[in-house]
């Protein structure tokens, strides 16, 4: 995509829709029986409902589940960053007990939303596996935590702000803004 160190406009950032076809295909064999999708708000849900759509087949053929967290009152920086306006209540509607879970994700920062999630999930049951799967990795990782699939690496700069949009038609966009350095991106981490 773009070499270390180089800064990205909006116009050099890739197609947030051919990018979850390819997730797309990068999951696929990973569905089999005893798995189930569950989308990480709000990013991760978005690419979940998506990608519910594009493998409908291949989910139908081995009943896979789905479900949403919201990992806020999960994270480790929760008095930091507080209580967003968009908070929903995480909807686990089937068994994680020995399920393969498959952790949906928009962009991978640090790691901190996806141990916050993990944390979660492991409040509702004991699950077999859980694959982390996410859109965008920008690099930054703070934590022994990374994604197994992801569909693009984008290395960005800490000032640099990653966002995964839904734009009124329904489709996804990525966007990129700066940030001075005093002031810590609120995307995903």
């Amino acid at each position: 995509m773009t070499d270390q160190n180089i800064p990205l406009s909006n116009t050099q950032l890739p197609n947030a829709e051919a990018l979850v076809i390819t997730l797309a295909q990068k999951l696929e064999p990973l569905l089999q029986n005893n798995t189930a999708l569950v989308g990480i708000h709000s990013g991760g849900v978005w690419l979940m409902q998506r990608l519910l759509v594009l493998l409908e087949k291949t989910i139908a053929n081995y009943d896979v589940e789905h479900g949403a967290l919201d990992v806020s009152f999960y994270r480790d920086d929760y008095a930091q960053r507080g209580l967003k306006a968009e908070n929903r209540p995480s909807q686990i509607p089937f068994d994680v007990e020995n399920k393969h879970i498959i952790l949906i994700d928009d962009v991978f920062y640090t790691g901190r939303t996806a141990r916050a999630a993990m944390n979660e999930l492991f409040d509702y049951g004991r699950p077999a596996s859980i694959t982390l799967i996410a859109l965008v990795n920008r690099g930054g990782r703070e934590l022994p935590i990374a994604p197994q699939i992801v569909a693009a690496d984008i290395p960005l700069e800490a000032t640099q702000h990653l966002q995964l949009t839904q734009l009124t038609d329904g489709s996804l966009a990525l966007e990129l803004t700066s940030q001075n350095n005093s002031a810590r991106p609120q995307e995903h981490e």
